[in-house]
């Protein structure tokens, strides 16, 4: 159960790989890189990183041995999660023999909806007074005439402006193609993912803590693998691959495979043990494309030896935190993963970050100015290896003010842009601050009821329709039985990411190849360049630069947009082209 508006962290938990609803841990399909382990009765849980991957069980024996109680042993990247009660714990696992580095099992991401973020960027239109109920302000710029199309087709002017009903003519996606929710979950029952989910290599690698997620529902705190308590990832899952099935809306690849490698807290917290953990799962299991919306905290960005204020044990933390990212990254790239992020929403140039003012942003009062120097601070995963970073566009095509953007344009650190939503676009018009400037997907009922949108007889309330939420049913033809989904409207980088991820998909289904074994795919160098080739250019706007003051925003937000127009710091190589990407070969 997600316990809104959380913002404050204690210990984290190691997490387990083998919740999976509906199958038993002896059944599941596993990594063998990792073994999960009891760990009841401790207190704290610090992961642990080897100085080589395969020193990783020789490692967790030695931390056993000095007091540890080894909850998770990650072989892939040499990474050892443990438990103790004892406060000089982590300094005696820094001088075992054999460690890289040792740090309490910190939050390293956080989907754009935990804590107050959620009011300010991702429904920014619930917290507006401004807001309009108008459910069909953009119902005119729908897939209408194109083809077939779900009923709430219509309203997704972002698929679109990346051209997906051109796509679909020759496209679906292929099932043989595996895309990994990496977020808060996915709805497994929602009747527009159901029947791309995939039951069997879904895995939930977080437990919840009460502390933030609110009361747990399971039986030890791990929810099935079938769960969304907070919505985002469910969201984030319809726009990548909701089906084209007659009710609601369908997703950029309409036919391949979703599976959820659950790695936030019901509270939208990610914390690093699980995060690493879903990364070298899903290389062992053959995913092909990984989204990643979700962004780092507590430090937003992370810098080798700490930033000048930092603490000694903040700089060793943020130490830990690079190395094992950058080792997961690693290996998921190796074994063919493609992976997206989200460029994040601090409306910041993240080639050259304002003084941070916001990290530590636990515990509560912990926060400090801290002075980030691009060379050495990095924002994770957006900044690892091999991802691709996804800047966010509104209806007009204009960056949308939350938005980052990146002026280093050699740096690689936005590569493609993607509709994103952006509530005050259209200034002028009769579609500004309305809804329909959103992103609609799929919505989980239980977060819905939960947030009074839906009430208890699955009818949409007065608060549901002021935000657009919106419910399509469909009956079974042989059973007689309706089955109804829910659809809500978001907004933020993490809206825009999983349309370039679902373009990817599509260039894996598109041009991949068998690999043997019955495997399928594409190399994820080559997904990138067909993704940044066939991007559609965009110039930077005139003047480049860009005030958001005439929308009420502060002077804050301001962006200088650099380069030409076939790569620049707003839209980087271009807006992510579904139609030219399945006809390209590069």
């Amino acid at each position: 159960m997600r316990r809104s508006r959380m913002v404050a962290v204690t210990g984290a938990v190691a997490l387990a790989t083998t919740a999976l609803a509906g199958t038993t841990a002896s059944a599941a399909v596993r990594t063998t890189h990792t073994t999960a382990v009891s760990s009841a009765g401790a207190d704290t849980s610090y992961v642990v990183l080897a100085d080589r991957a395969a020193d990783a069980d020789g490692l967790a024996a030695d931390l056993r041995r000095a007091g540890g109680q080894v909850t998770t042993v990650n072989r892939a990247i040499g990474l050892v999660t443990v438990r103790s009660s004892s406060s000089g714990f982590l300094a005696r696992a820094r001088h075992v023999a054999g460690v890289a580095g040792a740090a309490r099992d910190s939050v390293v991401g956080r989907a754009p909806d935990a804590g107050a973020v959620k009011d300010r960027v991702l429904k920014e239109h619930q917290s507006s007074s401004g807001g309009s109920a108008s459910r069909d302000a953009h119902s005119e710029k729908g897939k209408k005439g194109k083809g077939k199309a779900d009923p709430l087709d219509s309203l997704l002017w972002g698929m679109d402006m990346i051209n997906a009903p051109a796509a679909h003519r020759t496209e679906l996606g292929d099932k043989r193609v595996k895309v990994g929710i990496m977020d808060t979950g996915v709805d497994a029952t929602h009747p527009d993912l159901a029947a791309n989910f995939d039951r069997r290599l879904s895995r939930n690698f977080t437990t919840d803590l009460p502390e933030i997620d609110g009361p747990c529902e399971h039986v030890g705190c791990v929810d099935p693998a079938t769960e969304d308590d907070d919505g985002h990832g469910t969201h984030v899952a319809g726009t990548i691959g909701a089906a084209l099935n007659g009710m609601g809306v369908s997703g950029v690849a309409p036919d391949v495979d979703i599976v959820n490698v659950r790695a936030g807290q019901d509270s939208g917290f990610f914390f690093l043990g699980a995060t690493a953990n879903a990364l070298t799962y899903s290389g062992d299991v053959g995913i092909d494309v990984v989204n990643m919306s979700f962004y780092v905290d507590p430090w937003l960005y992370n810098c080798r030896g700490g930033a000048p204020e930092d603490t000694p044990e903040q700089a060793a933390e943020q130490d830990m935190i690079i190395a094992t990212m950058n080792r997961a990254l690693e290996y998921a790239h190796h074994k063919g993963v493609t992976l997206v992020a989200a460029l994040g929403n601090e409306h910041d140039n993240v080639s050259n970050p304002r003084t941070d003012t916001t990290s530590p942003d636990f515990p509560l009062g912990t926060e400090h100015p801290r002075t980030i120097d691009n060379a050495n601070c990095v924002n994770l995963p957006l900044e690892g290896p091999h991802v691709i970073g996804v800047s966010a566009l509104g209806p007009s095509q204009r960056k949308a003010d939350y938005s980052n953007y990146a002026n280093d344009l050699g740096s690689g650190e936005l590569e493609v842009s993607a509709p994103g939503g952006w509530f005050r676009d259209g200034l002028g018009t009769d579609t500004f601050r309305t809804n329909g400037n959103l992103i609609l997907s799929t919505a989980p009922l239980n977060v819905m009821v939960e947030e009074g949108q839906v009430d208890a007889n699955g009818d949409i309330t007065p608060l549901g329709a002021s935000l657009g939420t919106m419910k399509s049913c469909t009956t079974h033809p042989a059973r007689s039985a309706t089955a109804c989904g829910y659809y809500q409207y978001l907004q933020g980088t993490s809206m825009a990411s999983p349309h370039a991820a679902g373009v990817a998909a599509l260039a894996v289904s598109a041009h991949g190849r068998s690999t043997g074994h019955g495997g399928f795919g594409l190399a994820p160098d080559r997904v990138r360049r067909l993704l940044m080739r066939t991007a559609t250019d965009h110039a930077c706007p005139t003047p480049a630069l860009q005030t958001y003051t005439d929308v009420g925003r502060s002077a804050e937000f301001d962006a200088l947009c650099v380069g030409g127009t076939d790569v620049n710091s707003f839209y980087g190589d271009g807006i992510v082209n579904a139609a030219a990407v399945v006809r390209k070969h590069d």
